[in-house]
């Protein structure tokens, strides 16, 4: 049995997702939907190197946020996924997100998505879990994409639309 500093819910999530890379790939996957390690590794904005991303990955999957199958369409490749524990995280991100944005210098590009999902409150954040429930579960597709919304809004600010969002 491994042995933890305390039984604290607190203590206890930081012990999995408390270095400074979980919470990076967990958002890649889930917000970028990158999903092999090459899409991982050469699309972090973070340059996360290899053998971390690796190391990450294998914690990640031993600690049940991440499952791993082979990809049908190249047998050399695995495409990761995100498990039920991992999609429960989104209220946690978007409220990291909410904190980032009021007491950090964070990029209007890459903070756009997390201002959308603010703003949208827990509806959003449900449909979004839906969503990726579809995406990463097999669960029935919902009716909107928050996922693409999102990624619309995105490339609306790098392509230096001001009209995105409220505040």
């Amino acid at each position: 049995m491994d042995q933890h500093r305390s039984g604290c819910p607190i203590n206890l999530t930081l012990e999995i997702l408390g270095d400074g890379w979980s919470l990076i790939v967990i958002r890649d996957v889930m917000f970028g939907n990158r999903r092999h390690f090459r899409e991982l590794l050469g699309q972090s904005e973070e340059g996360i190197a290899s053998n971390i991303l690796s190391a990450r990955l294998k914690r990640l999957l031993a600690e049940g946020l991440l499952v791993k199958h082979p990809d049908p369409t190249h047998r050399q490749k695995s495409i990761y996924s995100l498990t039920e524990a991992a999609i429960q995280l989104v209220p946690l991100l978007v409220q990291m997100g909410a904190w980032g944005r009021r007491h950090t210098p964070v990029s209007r590009e890459l903070s756009i998505r997390a201002q959308l999902l603010e703003e949208g409150g827990p509806q959003m954040w449900a449909d979004f879990m839906d969503e990726l429930r579809h995406i990463h579960l097999g669960a029935p597709a919902p009716e909107k994409s928050v996922l693409a919304e999102l990624q619309d809004a995105y490339l609306r600010v790098v392509a230096g639309q001001t009209d995105v969002g409220t505040t």
